[in-house]
Order: C-alpha cells, then structure tokens, then sequence
C-alpha cells in the first residue's frame, strides 16, 4: 500500500507533462496543415535531375 504514494502523484505528474506537451504542440503550430504533408510527398521535385 505504501508503494501507492508513490505511484499515484508520479502519474498526476506524467498526466500533467503530456497535457502540458499537448497545448504547446497546440501553440506552436503542429497541427495546423495537417493535409500539405500528405499532399507534399506525391509532388515530384524540382530539383532532380
């Protein structure tokens, strides 16, 4: 039972820095195209020769 008072904030803690890794990926853009990567690939490029 002593081993919960462990377990329990350290997945309060790892719950908080995926949350926390989710609103910056929010914020800083990573989710905003999310159609031009797929799209980009099947492009061919310019510069080959």
């Amino acid at each position: 039972m002593a081993i919960f008072l462990v377990l329990i904030p350290m997945a309060f803690l790892l719950g908080l820095a995926g949350l926390a890794g989710l609103l910056w990926a929010l914020n800083s853009g990573q989710y905003e195209d999310l159609e031009g990567h797929g799209a980009r690939i099947l492009k061919p490029d310019d510069d080959e020769q």
